[in-house]
């Protein structure tokens, strides 16, 4: 029987397709199976894998959903205790799966563990070794641009990236999937931090390596896209996890923090963007169809909330080491 599922959401992925896909043939471990999730591409990524790579469950989408929709479609369809998200733009090591696979059975609370992503373009760096997010509302991939020869010890973080990451499927089951109102971006710290409210916790295993190209399908670091999805679906986040108690005791820092970003954006160009998506975010979050999605406050979680809050604080530190 096979154990994991590895899930690769692609839109118009051709140029990575097949380093991603043929890394995961040559695995050390071989009792998972492969789902690739095509958001509706129109550069021949449905043909390529249907030609080449007959043993990948292929699921075509009529149009592209966005990345939440299409992990969420193959999760659905996984059979397995565990999945593992990956994303196209990825060259996994020959014991990826091997190791993410050992890191989360040795870890019985443990509702995810991430990987250490390398920097494609220049492999003697970190792209990320977990995901934070502090009290200002700013998230950030711990070690990105660092030496590789750091961040060697298993840890606990806030959540993992879901570029490269395994999930148990039980605890899945609980907290429910990937919010397709985010469509992209920050979905996986939702994802986590809905994780940790219930008591769960997220790791990062230096052993599982993956090279990840970043911004494969969106482009690059910084584009209107990006930055208005990333902002939206921030305050998005914060509306859905956060309680009043913890509104009222994070409010200025994060009226900081959104300043400072809105600076920072307008500096470079995207400041309306920005903007524009902080307004959308608080348009979502009282959408009707929303309202369930906020996780309820219940006093049994009350010791996780504090667990969070302290590391929220600590986390302002955090991102400059």
């Amino acid at each position: 029987m096979q154990e994991v599922s590895v899930i690769i959401p692609n839109y118009n992925g051709v140029p990575y397709l097949e380093t991603c896909l043929d890394a995961l043939k040559g695995q050390t471990f071989q009792g998972f199976s492969v789902i690739l999730v095509d958001n509706g591409s129109a550069d021949g990524s449905v043909d390529l894998v249907r030609n080449k790579y007959s043993w990948v469950k292929l699921i075509d989408l009529p149009e592209n959903y966005g990345f939440c929709r299409a992990v969420n479609e193959g999760i659905r369809v996984s059979e397995t205790p565990y999945v593992i998200l990956l994303n196209n733009d990825t060259e996994v090591f020959p014991d990826f799966v091997e190791q993410l696979l050992k890191g989360i059975k040795e870890r019985p609370t443990a509702f995810s563990c991430a990987s250490k992503m390398i920097q494609a373009q220049d492999r003697t760096k970190v792209d990320d070794a977990g995901n934070f997010y502090s009290a200002f509302g700013w998230a950030f991939a711990r070690g990105k641009g660092k030496d590789i020869s750091k961040y060697g010890k298993p840890d606990r973080i806030f959540a993992a990236c879901a570029g490269a990451a395994i999930y148990r499927m039980e605890y899945l089951n609980q907290t429910g999937l990937l919010d397709e109102e985010h469509f992209a971006y920050l979905e996986d710290l939702d994802l986590g931090y809905r994780a940790r409210i219930a008591g769960y916790e997220n790791w990062y295993l230096p052993e599982a390596k993956v090279y990840h190209v970043g911004s494969g399908t969106s482009g690059s670091r910084y584009n209107e896209f990006k930055i208005r999805y990333s902002s939206r679906n921030n305050v998005y986040l914060i509306h859905k996890n956060m309680p009043l108690f913890q509104w009222i005791l994070n409010l200025p820092l994060l009226a900081v923090g959104f300043g400072i970003k809105t600076l920072f954006f307008a500096m470079k160009g995207y400041g309306r963007e920005y903007l524009a998506g902080i307004k959308n975010g608080f348009s979502i979050s009282y959408k009707k169809e929303n309202h369930g999605k906020k996780v309820r406050f219940r006093w049994k979680n009350f010791g996780n909330y504090c667990r969070i809050q302290i590391e929220l604080w600590a986390n302002l530190f955090r991102r400059f080491y």
